[in-house]
């Protein structure tokens, strides 16, 4: 197997490269995935917060605003135990019992702000719940949200009528808004808002 210095490592995420891409999987999902283990977390719980200390590091290469002052393994664990403190302090568990499996470094404020954006959880949520939806209120939604008049809609979807086309898209938004106020995972936002 390849393997890649930091700089590279950095340099193939600005590029998309899936090689240095599947090299960071490889190379550091398991180390997270024992330390969430470790400390009450699901393989999903490690995939989404892999995925998102992934996606979180990326931004920061491509924005030019990440100085790595320790290796990528270093940092790549750092921003996720992070990530995992800040979801455990969110479903209210005590994370100073946590166990760490490697060396970390303390994150910036500036840099902890970010790892964890709500706005980011709730296009999370959003998007998960959108996409569970049937194909057809998935379209029927998406048009709305294009603000395309509901007699075009009704044109495109092959509805009869706009009164249907209307009572099709209440139902759609409905069942959207349920399954995300049943979602534990935003009772946070809606409690704020």
């Amino acid at each position: 197997m390849l393997h890649y210095s930091d700089d590279e490592v950095l340099v193939g995420l600005i590029r998309k490269d899936e090689k240095v891409i599947r090299y960071i999987f490889n190379e550091h999902f398991n180390t997270i995935k024992r330390f969430i283990a470790h400390n009450n977390g699901t393989h999903e719980d490690a995939e989404d917060v892999f995925q998102d200390a992934v996606l979180i590091i990326y931004e920061k290469v491509r924005d030019k605003d990440l100085n790595l002052e320790c290796s990528f393994k270093t940092f790549i664990y750092s921003v996720s135990r992070h990530i995992w403190f800040q979801k455990l302090e969110k479903n209210r568990i005590n994370p100073a019992n946590i166990g760490d499996i490697e060396n970390f470094i303390e994150l910036s404020d500036e840099m902890m702000y970010e790892v964890y954006d709500e706005d980011r959880e709730r296009t999370k949520i959003f998007q998960q719940h959108f996409l569970a939806l049937g194909q057809d209120c998935q379209k029927l939604l998406q048009l709305f949200m294009k603000k395309i008049p509901l007699s075009e809609i009704m044109k495109i979807m092959g509805y009869k009528s706009v009164k249907y086309t209307k009572t099709r898209k209440f139902l759609c938004k409905e069942r959207l808004k349920k399954r995300i106020i049943n979602d534990p995972r935003s009772q946070n936002f809606l409690i704020n808002e």
